[in-house]
């Protein structure tokens, strides 16, 4: 969970979640290095009188700044694209979980077992505990095995929702009408915290996510 001193990603908590922060790591050292050779050129150009010869016709420079952009757009596109049909592939989930959006609460469905599903809504700040988390924690959380193949299915009932756990690398938008999927695997118990990540209305931000990773061995 993201805390007032958090300054990089949420500690990665799923296999796909780690491809993310690798794929962001390696993207953001490909614009450190652009922006350091950009800046050297550039303060060497504001306080150097002199004019490069060289620099004035010359086809090899030409080819070179050509040809290196492509270069290093073909090792940002490689990645990604993989990254992405990681993402959009679904495996043998162990379970299938429906999460349904609606102003201004979510309501889930597991839709193995019959007659199982809830309405999630945000505790009020007058009725929290001590160890609830204001504007986070809710009165019936998503509760999921870890370490097993899940599946989610978001939709919505009236505007368009988003379903969003940043520690798990899942994003889903939830569109009326329509039923959108992603799959993850949880690699440790715990809580995971997120928000809906569309503006919904009024109280879009009172609308929280808990997910409760918990072990199969009871």
């Amino acid at each position: 969970m993201a805390t007032w001193k958090t300054l990089l990603l949420q500690d990665s908590s799923s296999p796909l979640m780690e491809q993310l922060t690798f794929f962001h790591d390696h993207t953001l050292l490909i614009l450190v290095i652009i922006t350091i050779l950009v800046s050297q050129m550039l303060i060497s150009m504001l306080f150097n009188k002199f004019t490069h010869r060289f620099l004035l016709e010359g086809q090899l420079i030409e080819m070179i700044w050509t040809i290196l952009p492509a270069i290093i757009l073909i090792m940002i596109a490689l990645p990604s694209l993989r990254l992405l049909y990681i993402l959009d592939e679904i495996y043998n989930p162990m379970i299938t979980v429906k999460a349904i959006g609606h102003q201004w609460y979510w309501s889930y469905e597991y839709s193995d077992y019959k007659k199982l599903e809830f309405d999630s809504y945000m505790i009020p700040s007058n009725e929290l505990k001590p160890f609830n988390f204001r504007l986070l924690d809710v009165d019936n959380r998503m509760v999921i095995p870890f370490n097993s193949q899940i599946r989610i299915i978001v939709t919505s009932t009236d505007v368009i929702h988003s379903w969003t756990i940043p520690s798990l690398g899942v994003k889903i938008d939830g569109t009326p009408g329509r039923l959108n999927q992603s799959n993850f695997n949880i690699n440790r118990t715990g809580l995971f915290y997120g928000q809906c990540s569309e503006i919904c209305g009024a109280n879009h931000s009172f609308m929280p996510i808990v997910i409760e990773s918990i072990s199969t061995n009871f």
